[in-house]
């Protein structure tokens, strides 16, 4: 997806296979710059595979995967998986421009979320867990999982959403520490949309929501 920019907005595709660490550098410059009066942000990547530990996550919910390195990070939540065939999107706004109220924001998430998978004929919803949920024949499964931190009301971490990952890294933790609840994919749910396709839709839904 090549980068887009309205007057006071950027949206940028910064790479396949990109390191963890180096996106969260780019993020806190980012946030910095937005703090300092710069066009917000929307990064769109594709991480190479990674394990990352929320503030909330606990020993017991990493199960091992040599081949995956685990980082802890400062957003919120537990353990999650990013990698291939995945769609992470981080926004760099400023809520002080909007509501400054986080829990809205992680509903205004949730429901971009919903949004953009209805037009792929997925029908989406929430649940008592934070994230974005489908009903498949073995139950209630996350197809897109959400966190974030907020900096004098700049965003940022953000959305992990499945297009059509390798589901059987999920297997080395305990997904957003819920032992009961399995991980879908856009392709497990019969889906087949590009990339960018998905990005397309993203970032259309994303401008309506947020307007930007």
């Amino acid at each position: 997806m090549p980068a887009t920019s309205a007057n006071t907005f950027d949206a940028q595709y910064i790479g396949t296979d990109i390191s963890y660490l180096d996106v969260l550098a780019i993020q806190e410059q980012a946030v910095a710059d937005v703090l300092a009066g710069s066009n917000e942000k929307l990064f769109f990547v594709e991480h190479a595979p990674v394990y990352t530990a929320g503030t909330s996550a606990i020993d017991s919910d990493y199960l091992g995967n040599n081949d995956i390195p685990v980082i802890p990070t400062g957003r919120g939540g537990k353990y999650t998986y990013h990698g291939t065939g995945q769609r992470v999107v981080y926004p760099i706004i400023n809520l002080q421009q909007r509501t400054p109220d986080l829990r809205k924001y992680v509903s205004d998430l949730q429901d971009w979320l919903i949004d953009t998978l209805a037009i792929f004929g997925i029908k989406a919803f929430t649940s008592d867990e934070i994230g974005v949920w489908v009903n498949t024949p073995m139950g209630e499964q996350k197809i897109a999982a959400i966190g974030v931190r907020v900096r004098k009301w700049v965003t940022f971490h953000g959305i992990a959403l499945n297009v059509n990952p390798d589901l059987n890294h999920f297997k080395g933790i305990i997904p957003c520490g819920l032992t009961n609840k399995g991980v879908a994919s856009m392709q497990s749910l019969g889906c087949n949309a590009t990339m960018a396709e998905v990005d397309k839709v993203l970032l259309d839904e994303f401008v309506k929501r947020f307007k930007i």
